[in-house]
């Protein structure tokens, strides 16, 4: 019973839904949001390996790029509230819990304050590691 009056006061108080209309936000805008929040965390890139390596070709083609923000990104978006799953490399020599947490939190804020959508879960999967030195002597 009091889960489902959270659930209702949640809703009244949303942001997205007021008296003079209701804002609907794509999931696209969100994913966007959440890969642009966790890759302001020093030692984060999103998605894996082979998705970097593909997405670095592709945002080098005009009008084909600009979905990088939101490679390794899925997201699940209500009415009110959003769950992010995210798909991302570490740098390696950085300690790998506590960079998942400082993306969790920074996502958690910026889809909050930025989209006004509750963040009900962010879901991290490390799929690799990387070693800046080594890209920095390719450039």
């Amino acid at each position: 019973m009091g889960e489902q009056r959270t659930r209702d006061d949640q809703q009244q108080e949303s942001p997205l839904k007021t008296e003079r209309g209701n804002t609907t936000v794509q999931d696209s805008v969100v994913s966007k949001v959440a890969g642009i929040a966790a890759q302001e965390v020093e030692g984060i890139r999103m998605g894996g390996g082979a998705s970097q390596t593909v997405g670095s070709i592709m945002s080098a083609v005009p009008g084909v790029g600009g979905g990088s923000q939101s490679q390794g990104v899925s997201v699940e978006v209500g009415e009110v509230e959003a769950a992010v799953d995210l798909t991302v490399t570490v740098e390696y020599g950085r300690t790998i819990h506590q960079l998942a947490e400082a993306v969790r939190s920074n996502v958690i804020r910026r889809v909050e304050n930025l989209v006004g959508l509750g963040v009900t879960e962010v879901n991290i999967t490390v799929s690799d590691i990387f070693f800046p030195h080594q890209e920095q002597q390719k450039h």
